[in-house]
Formats: structure tokens, C-alpha cells, sequence
């Protein structure tokens, strides 16, 4: 038995950081906590030149947007593969039983 059970998305996405869109792929995971009542959602983004020079390492807010949704998030610092972290919090980018 898991602690909660995880939705999601992985595929193509446009990330808007600043006032660029970016083509991107993402690989995207989230669930309901029902103890803080918001639903949390995180994941990667794939390698990405263009984002790694806007972002400079360091944490940044950013727009997430996929064919099933979009939202805000914040892109943290990438890990030892330049792949950034991205998390939100409340509706995802993507569909859920909660969004469908």
C-alpha cells in the first residue's frame, strides 16, 4: 500500500520563464494532501540549453503549460544531469481525477 496514490504527465510542454517560451520535455508527478488540503505536484525538466542559460542555477517562477493544462511553478536548481527540479502547488498541468 502507498502513503497517496500519484497521478501525471510526461511529455512535451512550453515553459514561460520571463518572457520567453520554451519548447520542453517533462516528466511530471503529483498528489492530493488531504492533510493541507492542496494538491502537490513536481518532476523534471529534460536537459535544456536555453533553459539553463535563462535560469543560471538558480530558482526562478515560471508558467508550465502541456495539451492537458497549464500552471505556475518554481524551476529549481538543476541536478548533476542539468535537469531542473519543478514544483507546484494546487491545480497541475495536467489531468487528475480531480481536474477531469
Amino acid at each position: 500500500m502507498t502513503e497517496h496514490d500519484e497521478e501525471g504527465y510526461t511529455g512535451p510542454a512550453t515553459l514561460l520563464v520571463g518572457d520567453r517560451d520554451l519548447a520542453v520535455e517533462v516528466e511530471l508527478r503529483g498528489y492530493f494532501q488531504p492533510i493541507d488540503g492542496y494538491y502537490h505536484w513536481y518532476g523534471r525538466i529534460q536537459e535544456n540549453a536555453e533553459l539553463s542559460s535563462l535560469a543560471g542555477g538558480k530558482k526562478t517562477a515560471a508558467r508550465v503549460k502541456t495539451p492537458q493544462g497549464e500552471a505556475s511553478a518554481e524551476v529549481s536548481d538543476p541536478d548533476p544531469w542539468n535537469r531542473y527540479r519543478i514544483t507546484g502547488t494546487s491545480r497541475p498541468p495536467f489531468a487528475t481525477d480531480l481536474t477531469t
